[in-house]
């Protein structure tokens, strides 16, 4: 026998240490998660990735290896495809919109039923219900209010706001609006998925920020009612710098959940109408091109417009978040 096989074979005989047996147990335990984030998570993004260098059709991709038919052109044909910039402008304008005002909304539902009061249960657990409804009845319940013949807004818009004809809020791209005499377009499919965006995830919002308001000491307004602090002051100085952390988490999650949003979207307006989101034209790609490659591309460079906004974010705006609270 060999020095080293002697070595190898006295430590096979060594007793395991406490430390050791540990070590053991939690690589047993964690190895079952470690499996499943490879196989569901790990596997289909390197498999995007390599799909977006080549040049995949939907009816090859069965026979296609891992490496072949390797082409730059799938981001060429993307990035110069008519409407990208236009479809990726109109993506970040969606984002920004539902995520600020779901969680504007959020904030005014947690302030407004922080105090107790009677039926405060119920009306908390009913403001879950646009969070937890399934996506396919609330898409199809707003089309049906929103409907410019039969739907319940526009029957209350010509009765209350003395409108002639109900707008179609879903397949109009601009509106054409006066405001104090001031004539100008909105672009009114894209503002109302926005509203649908913000009224179905701000309960979402709603349940951070009244965690965290609800582990403000009340001492502290206290303090300020003593000092003679309005409403508003006894806001912005001591309930919104203990908000903070939390409104910085929230618009990075609620962000990137937007940011990639495709079902609301696509059951609301079917992408037209001016709300033609990267989402869409990926899921376009695939099934009314069947090019693999270039849908893949197509989400590869959303991912990397995604990673480049939150490396933005937190360079420059979530260290200022932490030191305001």
């Amino acid at each position: 026998m060999t020095t080293t096989e002697s070595r190898a074979a006295r430590r096979r005989d060594r007793p395991l240490t406490a430390a050791r047996r540990e070590n053991r147990a939690g690589l047993a335990f964690v190895a079952p998660t470690v499996l499943v984030v490879v196989v569901v998570v790990v596997l289909p993004i390197a498999w995007t990735v390599l799909l977006a260098f080549q040049n995949a059709r939907l009816v090859d991709i069965q026979g296609m290896g891992l490496l072949g038919n390797w082409t730059l052109g799938n981001f060429a044909g993307v990035l110069g495809s008519p409407g990208f910039w236009t479809s990726l402008g109109t993506t970040l304008v969606y984002a920004v919109g539902g995520t600020a005002g779901s969680i504007l909304l959020g904030l005014v539902a947690a302030l407004a039923l922080r105090r107790s009061f009677r039926g405060r249960g119920p009306l908390r657990a009913a403001m879950l219900l646009p969070y937890v409804a399934p996506v396919v009845a609330v898409t199809f319940v707003w089309q049906v209010a929103l409907s410019p013949q039969y739907g319940i807004v526009g029957e209350w818009g010509r009765r209350f706001l003395g409108w002639e004809r109900a707008p179609a809020f879903l397949s109009t791209r601009d509106q054409e609006v006066s405001l104090l005499g001031v004539e100008f377009e909105i672009p009114l499919a894209l503002l109302t998925v926005i509203a649908f965006e913000t009224w179905r995830y701000f309960p979402f919002a709603f349940l951070f920020l009244l965690a965290r308001l609800q582990a403000v000491p009340t001492d502290l307004e206290e303090v300020a009612m003593v000092d003679g602090a309005t409403v508003s002051q006894r806001f912005r100085y001591v309930l919104l710098p203990q908000l903070m952390p939390v409104i910085a988490l929230l618009s990075v999650l609620r962000f990137i959940m937007t940011f990639n949003k495709f079902d609301d979207v696509y059951l609301l307006t079917g992408g037209g109408a001016g709300t033609d989101v990267v989402a869409v034209r990926v899921y376009e790609f695939l099934t009314a091109r069947y090019d693999v490659g270039a849908a893949a591309a197509q989400a590869l460079v959303l991912a990397l417009v995604l990673a480049v906004l939150l490396g933005l974010y937190f360079r420059f705006f979530a260290s200022r978040a932490g030191e305001e609270a």
